[in-house]
């Protein structure tokens, strides 16, 4: 009688995970369409691949797609328990960990281009130029790929390299060879995470001050600035959360399975897909001229 409750306990955890992977498929195929028309918006006009704001905006909306892609391919593999080589598993690893956190550095960045248009407009078009911005994009790309150096550095003097020719059900914690090392990553994160944060405070509080002295159609404008860098700190609180999911799973995981397939599949929906769904929300249907150019796009696609 036991094992027959346990099978049938058994069966409806794998049924429930079959619906929720199902779930999952038709959330990151839909955010890809959109952050794909949205893309495709982008280069329909000049104005927006030569304005600083906009250029930051799309490089989010191509690393949100790209995580999207490369994590939802290492959960289908996960799920059905396909293997593949350590070589192949370290670079896929390491591209979601660097656009990990390319994401909320970008974010950051477009924090600070609206501080210095409502608090510096006569300096905006100098900060801010095409130039600037693509170096602040090589910027990004070079702070975010520090932990994953830092991870990989030390997995290459831990492992020899007939190892990387090893099967493995691939996850970056088969990257990490001691225990020390997911501490060292987790503390990496943190201070990433905390120097954005501080980054958005001091906007949000300089804003805030150029907004009560404003007036007329000024005043308009930075409140309108000031609720997009509130968007963003909230978009970072998301992503700071998930900082701290691995160490709440693995707590329940000891104590329940079912409970921590549960909470690993919210974890994922809440702090993972939910940030990255946010982002076309924010610039992509609240700025009125990308927008307009988003509904031609729809309707008169030629």
């Amino acid at each position: 009688m036991a094992n027959n409750s346990s099978l049938v306990g058994g069966e409806s955890l794998l049924r429930q995970i079959n619906y929720q992977v199902i779930i999952v498929q038709i959330l990151v195929i839909s955010f890809l369409c959109v952050n794909l028309l949205l893309v495709v918006t982008f280069f329909r006009k000049e104005c927006f691949y030569t304005t600083a704001r906009y250029i930051l905006f799309a490089v989010t909306l191509m690393s949100d797609s790209l995580i999207l892609l490369v994590s939802d391919i290492l959960l289908i593999l996960s799920y059905f328990r396909f293997t593949m080589q350590l070589g192949m598993c370290t670079v896929l690893c390491f591209t979601v960990y660097l656009y990990f956190i390319v994401t909320p550095l970008t974010l950051t960045a477009m924090t600070l281009e609206r501080y210095v248009a409502i608090c510096m407009p006569l300096r905006h078009a100098e900060l801010c130029s095409t130039r600037s911005t693509m170096h602040c994009i090589l910027i990004i790309h070079g702070l975010s790929s520090v932990p994953s150096i830092v991870v990989l550095s030390i997995l290459f003097a831990s492992v020899s390299l007939s190892s990387y020719k090893q099967l493995t059900v691939c996850s970056i914690e088969v990257l990490l060879v001691h225990k020390w090392q997911d501490y060292l990553r987790s503390a990496l994160n943190q201070f990433y995470f905390l120097m954005m944060c501080i980054i958005i405070v001091f906007s949000y509080v300089k804003i805030m001050k150029v907004a009560k002295a404003a007036s007329g159609e000024d005043k308009k404008s930075t409140w309108k600035g000031l609720k997009t860098v509130i968007l963003h700190g909230f978009q970072l609180l998301l992503s700071l959360i998930q900082l701290w999911s691995p160490f709440i799973e693995s707590t329940i995981l000891r104590i329940d399975v079912v409970l921590f397939v549960q909470i690993r599949y919210f974890n994922y929906l809440m702090f993972s897909l939910a940030p990255r769904c946010l982002n076309p929300l924010i610039y992509g249907l609240r700025d009125e001229k990308f927008f307009l150019e988003l509904k031609r796009c729809l309707f008169w696609p030629v």
